[in-house]
């Protein structure tokens, strides 16, 4: 034959099909038509095509090493494209050249696949939270079949090489375009391009290679948690399709109201009320705190609505040490029933004090009822 295929692509006449296809996938890159248009270039990217259609393909390499014609044999002629029929190259094929790839996974794809990822909330109480603790938790996730170990085959069997697509996955079509004939690739219908079929499927696992089933762990949680904070424990989700790799599971964490304590952050708030004599003298409160009992020191002429803070005696921080503060709000109540001596006593403080008709105070930027009114009628606002 007057063509040489091996000098076309630059390779040796024992040159394996890894160097060949790389001789192809350098010049490809060279001189494919949409990089370089010029004449010369696109006779090159034919001869190219045809050597590497012919030297890829055991049969054709075979016919043509022995002095035949592989192209005429294959029913030669001009293609719509001018590169003629032999020009019969995968498109997959020009992926690669550019690509390094064809652009998609080539092969067959694993029947083995990393599992979800799952999530569980779990409540706590506020001293759980402040100080960590452990709980015994119940999961409903995918675990590994044990009848197939993962394998989706009925004991004593095992999955079998496809017939349509000989294990490749994937089968191939042949179109004609303006680059002659053009071939593409899709999964295989029959293997759904796993490349095996499962002729005798687990009776436990329908093939799947896994099952749901309960388990209980114990989680540790740590100090300083708090609502929606999620811990996570790798590889203890969803083992995946096949007897895959389990996902993560993650532990949502849900905080149970207090009696007592409010939470902002990692503060405790609380509110002790007190009667107006209290507050005046000043007395001291015993409070139940989430380390014990502690005496609150309220200082005389306390005033309604002042705090009173206890460091260190809040939620632990979730990250670094120490912890936050306590803080009592304190609420002085007004008697509203007074018995007679209760009410003369009052009286005698009162004009002790001078307070028998107080005037009041107002705050900046306050005024008295009669001083808006005044305001209204004068047109102000």
């Amino acid at each position: 034959m007057a063509t040489d295929y091996y000098a076309v692509l630059g390779v040796r006449r024992d040159a394996g099909q890894d160097e060949i296809k790389k001789a192809f996938r350098r010049l490809a890159r060279e001189l494919h038509p949409d990089v370089n248009p010029d004449p010369k270039t696109q006779e090159r990217f034919k001869e190219i095509n045809a050597a590497y259609e012919v030297l890829s393909d055991p049969n054709k390499r075979q016919v043509y090493d022995l002095g035949g014609d592989p192209l005429s044999a294959s029913g030669g002629g001009a293609g719509p494209g001018g590169f003629g029929a032999g020009a019969g190259f995968g498109f997959s094929d020009i992926m690669d050249a550019f690509f390094g790839a064809s652009g998609g996974q080539r092969g067959p794809r694993s029947r083995t696949r990393r599992g979800q990822d799952a999530m569980i909330r779990i409540d706590i109480d506020l001293e759980e939270a402040a100080f960590g603790t452990t709980k015994d938790i119940q999961v409903d996730t995918a675990v590994v079949c044990t009848t197939c170990n993962g394998e989706g085959a009925a004991p004593g069997t095992s999955a079998q090489t496809c017939d349509m697509c000989r294990g490749r996955g994937e089968v191939s079509q042949v179109t004609r375009s303006f680059l002659g004939q053009v071939m593409t690739s899709r999964p295989c219908p029959q293997c759904q391009g796993f490349g095996t079929v499962v002729p005798t499927p687990c009776p436990e696992c329908a093939g799947d290679g896994r099952v749901r089933a309960r388990r209980t762990l114990t989680v540790k949680i740590p100090a300083g948690v708090d609502n929606g904070t999620r811990i996570q424990l790798a590889g203890e989700g969803e083992v995946g399709p096949g007897g895959g790799p389990a996902g993560d599971l993650y532990v949502e964490i849900s905080e149970n109201a207090h009696s007592t304590f409010q939470r902002r952050g990692d503060d405790l708030h609380c509110t002790v009320t007190l009667p107006m004599t209290a507050a005046s003298l000043g007395t001291k409160v015993p409070l139940e705190t989430l380390d014990g009992t502690v005496e609150i020191d309220v200082r005389p002429g306390t005033q309604s609505g002042q705090s009173i803070p206890l460091h260190g005696r809040g939620i632990t921080h979730l990250r670094g040490g120490g912890r936050g503060d306590l803080i009592v709000h304190v609420e002085v109540q007004t008697p509203s029933k007074l018995d007679p001596e209760q009410e003369e006593l009052l009286r005698r403080l009162a004009k002790l004090r001078g307070e028998e008709r107080p005037s009041g105070t107002f705050a900046p930027g306050q005024q008295g009822l009669f001083s808006r009114l005044k305001d209204a009628f004068n047109g102000r606002s």
